[in-house]
């Protein structure tokens, strides 16, 4: 048959309008002799235009329009007249393949869904069983059930169900499958069936009445005697129905398998026995079984076979469910099994897991079974198989924020649809998101993604993905709204025993201790209170994810305490959704942030402002500290000032790298870590400059008015220098001056000394603001030279004595402070120095290597381990800066970008002018990088510096976490430093020994 020229012109575009791909073909399908009744009605372009493949329906339409025994009148008629078949027949095409060739097989199939009737839109077991009672063998059993699978997916599609109802009914319809299986079972082997009783228990997502479309059902079996009968011959009886009920589901055939039977649940999994009787199974649970099986059990259901025994076993088995969570380090084992699953993925596959990766569905289950086990030993109303319905208990109960659960259903709801479309497709079972385009299109086209399925369906995704993996992790530590938070007076409140159970699963070290802050910050009737009783729920929850919970509650309430009366405070960590969740995570990071924070309360509202957590740059700070000292009244109150602005910024670059490395609901964890540390290290670099030069302002006021004598001006040197500063650098400096004009040298000498004498007494002045220490031992002559030298001193002694281990101090000279033209002068005067024209000679550099072995072996504490020294040890920051310095002043003559006091550029230049190669800088920068963090993590954590980690448990778990390491991993991070370090010593060896 042809079609004129112009018809199929407008065909064609009809086609790629109604979402065809294929247009070409189509309109071949569309002249197939079996469509002609059918061809030009334009309501069947529109139907196959609202499936998810309209190709993919199309194909299937003619497959089953060919293979009607009588020919295709009375389908195409229907499908014409009947919008509702019309829907439901073209929906399922377009979105199972395994389906439409179900229909290609059993071609009158398709009659199951011409009409519903009201009962049959939510059929239950006794519906489905009904539709399977035909059924005398295994073949016919799936037929039948592909048939009654066929419904389901139609009203699926259709949105006649939503998610949880889809999974309930394909639970209900292998509930009424193991029935049939068993009963065919029974049938083949009657001598079996008569002497025993054995029932079916579902367990996960069948007994939770949550399957999916393709999915193993687990099973546990419990088998008795008949009454009267031998018990040994009855489990042996019992075994081989089971067995049977199991191959007759599990085999496949040319109508394929039903889904796998999995009995692996039962106790000692594999290599226990297949049936036990309900003795041996109380038996077994009382004595031996682990966390995991009883949180398998939540679930339990009895399904099939002897309906008294399986009450039975749920009756005697429940209550020991429900004392679980009363199991040593119960919280800890869930938390582990989880992390374990994730380890477990392959990772290529990690991205696209959409059932065990990270903000997967096993993320929300987890969480939902965790606290229904910790909460649901007192309330009853948590104890549902249903994730969803535990979900609204849990939010219903106040255990779970009704925001935070709301966006959990929502969540959940996507990712299962995800995953029962991307199963539907050729009913096999897998939990991977496609990746070819194609798939894509269908699977966002069927979730009622039309614009840009692909774009869209992965935005969304990520988004869902994104809320889940947050809220897990909140929700696996989140307490109870009411459990630890008193109640007002003469209200019912909960039973100090219970709030302190709570919060030791939460992690918290001391309930008691806890449990009396809490009651001090919500206790009474005030409006304080009651803010305090909605805030402290969330707060627990941040601060049970940090690895010192203790010490966060203990931070907030000294917070609270000082600033509790102050209007704006509590209204902002109210109404500033990322102000609370900054403060828990400041006040649980460790000793610095608080601390500073403690000294100046008010400072919490850079937690809340929108720019709040960004650093301020020199441009920003200058102006302010000077204009503070300029309105003083003295030299110290002067000081003061700058040091009250150091403080502040102090904390806020502190809190700005703990939220970055934890990482908020508003604020992502930063990922590129050198970054941060390139971030903080500019940060405190600038703040030290800045109240350098406020102090010298300060003390040349204060005897000289606005002229000193002579110029003078602060070199930086090492990390201060380098604008890598540290939280516990000290600011190492040269200071450098030059008389006026007809100023006398020796008066001009005890100008400058005295500005700074006075400039280092002040900055160390004992006030509630942290010190700021000056070292200025890199001096000519060290600590025996003078403090303050003129230009041409400096000159002069750098011609005549300098030593090669100054001229590499000088790599990182610049000028911080005072006047800026002297500063530049000095900078132009060490260049030859830093950068010798030729490079260095090879005894330049034996002496050069000669200092670097001699600091290893001299500088290292004693009983320190060379492998975990982050400046001194092996692969450290000392090995690693030395490796670069000896590349700058050999090259940087020739090579410009080596003319820099920063190590991470300096080590660029020296790739790009492929002075070293790709992987040898990435393995010098990482190990850098990670030895500059875990120097900051140890004093945001401690407090003090360190250059090793810390010996205390819970001190090296917060390190842990500022390092992006989850709870449980502190040995994994040592490996990691230990590994990383070993490689960049290696290359260390090579480049700077030449080993």
């Amino acid at each position: 048959m042809t079609t004129a020229p112009g018809r199929r012109s407008s065909t064609f575009t009809r086609l790629l309008r109604h979402g065809f791909i294929d247009a070409s073909a189509a309109e071949r399908l569309l002249d197939v002799p079996a469509l002609a009744p059918v061809r030009s009605d334009p309501v069947l372009l529109d139907a196959l235009g609202a499936t998810a493949d309209p190709d993919l329906a199309l194909r299937g339409l003619v497959r089953l329009a060919e293979a009607q025994p009588g020919g295709a009148q009375e389908l195409l008629s229907t499908l014409v007249a009947a919008k509702p078949l019309r829907d439901r027949l073209l929906r399922v095409l377009g979105a199972s393949e395994a389906l439409g060739d179900h229909l290609a097989r059993h071609p009158l199939d398709w009659r199951a869904l011409v009409t519903y009737e009201p009962a049959d839109l939510h059929p239950g077991v006794a519906e489905f069983e009904r539709d399977l009672a035909g059924a005398t063998d295994p073949v016919s059993l799936r037929v039948a059930y592909r048939r009654s699978l066929l419904a389901i997916a139609a009203r699926d599609v259709c949105g006649t169900t939503d998610v949880a109802e889809t999974a309930a009914e394909l639970a209900d319809l292998a509930t009424a499958t193991l029935r049939a299986a068993l009963g065919i079972a029974r049938a083949a082997a009657p001598d079996d069936a008569a002497r025993c009783r054995l029932a079916v228990i579902a367990m996960g997502k069948c007994g939770g009445h949550e399957l999916n479309y393709v999915s193993d059902v687990d099973v546990i079996f419990v088998g008795e005697a008949a009454e009267g009968g031998d018990e040994r011959e009855a489990l042996q009886a019992a075994t081989r129905l089971a067995s049977h009920l199991m191959r007759i589901c599990s085999e496949t055939t040319v109508e394929g398998a039903i889904w796998p039977v999995d009995a692996n649940l039962r106790p000692e999994g594999r290599n226990g026995p297949l049936v036990r009787t309900l003795s041996s199974h109380v038996a077994y649970y009382q004595r031996w079984a682990k966390t995991w099986e009883f949180q398998a059990l939540l679930k339990a259901r009895p399904v099939a076979g002897d309906a008294e025994l399986g009450a039975a076993y749920v009756e005697a088995l429940s209550p020991m469910v429900w004392q679980a969570a009363e199991r040593e380090n119960f919280v800890a084992d869930v938390q582990k099994m989880r992390r374990r699953v994730v380890d477990n993925i392959p990772p290529a596959q990690i991205d696209r897991e959409l059932k065990l990766g990270p903000g997967g569905l096993r993320d929300v289950e987890f969480a939902v079974q965790l606290l229904q086990l910790v909460h649901g030993r007192s309330d009853a109303t948590l104890r549902s198989g249903k994730t969803l319905d535990a979900l609204a208990a849990l939010a219903a109960g106040g255990y779970v924020g009704r925001v935070d659960a709301a966006q959990l259903d929502d969540a959940y709801r996507f990712l299962r649809t995800m995953e029962h479309r991307i199963q539907l497709y050729r009913l096999r079972r897998t939990h991977l998101v496609p990746e070819g385009d194609e798939d894509l299109r269908r699977l966002g086209r069927s979730l009622g993604l039309r614009t840009d399925p692909i774009a869209e369906l992965n935005r969304e995704w990520r988004r869902h993905a994104s809320v889940v993996r947050r809220l897990h992790e909140k929700l696996f530590y989140r307490p109870l709204l009411d459990a630890v938070a008193q109640l007002a007076p003469g209200e019912i409140r909960l039973r100090p025993e219970a709030a302190g159970e709570r919060l030791e699963a939460l992690g918290y070290a001391d309930p008691a201790a806890a449990l009396r802050h809490l009651e001090a910050l919500s206790s009474g009737v005030t409006r304080k209170a009651a803010i305090q009783r909605t805030l402290l729920p969330v707060l627990l929850g941040w601060f049970a994810d940090s690895a010192d919970p203790d010490a966060g509650l203990l931070g907030f309430r000294k917070v609270s305490d000082a600033l509790g009366k102050t209007p704006w405070y509590l209204r902002l960590l109210r109404d500033e959704g990322a102000a609370a969740e900054n403060l828990a995570r400041v006040l649980s990071a460790g000793r610095l942030a608080p601390d500073l924070l403690l000294r100046a309360p008010e400072a919490v509202a850079i937690l809340g402002a929108p720019e709040g957590l960004e650093p301020r740059g020199r441009g920003h700070l200058e102006p302010e500290v000077l204009a503070a000292v300029g309105r003083a009244d003295g030299a110290e109150q002067a000081v003061a000032a700058a040091r009250g602005v150091r403080r502040r910024e102090l904390f806020r670059t502190a809190a700005a790298d703990i939220v970055a490395s934890y990482g908020t609901e508003e604020v992502p964890a930063d990922a590129d870590a050198g970054a941060l540390v390139d971030r903080v290290g500019q940060a405190l670099t600038d703040l030290t400059a800045v109240t350098i030069a406020g102090a010298v302002r300060a003390a040349v006021r204060a005897e000289w008015g606005d002229e000193l004598p002579t110029r003078f001006a602060v070199i930086g040197m090492g990390r201060f220098g380098g604008h890598e500063l540290g939280y516990g650098s000290d600011a190492d400096v040269l200071f450098v001056h030059e008389p006026r004009e007809g100023v006398d040298e020796q008066e001009a000498a005890r100008a400058a000394n005295r500005v700074v004498a006075e400039m280092r007494r002040l900055l160390q002045l004992p006030t509630a603001d942290p010190p700021l220490l000056i070292d200025a031992d890199l001096r000519p002559e060290g600590r025996s030279g003078p403090m303050v030298r003129t230009l041409k001193s400096y000159e002069a002694y750098y011609r005549r004595w300098s030593l090669g281990w100054e001229s590499q101090a000088l790599l990182r000279a610049e000028p911080m402070a005072g006047d800026a033209d002297l500063g530049r002068r000095f900078v132009e005067l060490v260049d030859p120095l830093r950068y010798p024209a030729k490079g260095l000679d090879e005894a330049a550099v034996r002496e050069i290597r000669r200092l670097k072995a001699r600091m290893e072996n001299e500088r290292l504490p004693r009983g320190a381990d060379r492998t975990l020294h982050t400046k001194l040890g092996r692969g450290g920051l000392s090995d690693v800066e030395w490796t670069v310095q000896l590349l700058q002043m050999r090259h940087a003559h020739e090579v410009p970008g080596l003319r820099t006091t920063r190590t991470r550029p300096a080590l660029a230049a020296a790739r790009e002018a492929g002075l070293i190669s790709e992987r040898y800088a990435a393995t010098l920068e990482e190990a850098w990088v990670l030895a500059t963090r875990v120097r900051n993590g140890v004093m945001l954590v401690r407090g003090r510096a360190g250059d090793t980690f810390p010996s205390d448990a819970r001190e090296l778990g917060a390190v842990a976490r500022y390092l992006g390491y989850g709870p449980g991993h502190v040995g994994e991070m040592v490996d990691d430093y230990r590994r990383t370090t070993r490689r960049a010593r290696a290359v260390v060896d090579e480049l700077f020994y030449g080993a």
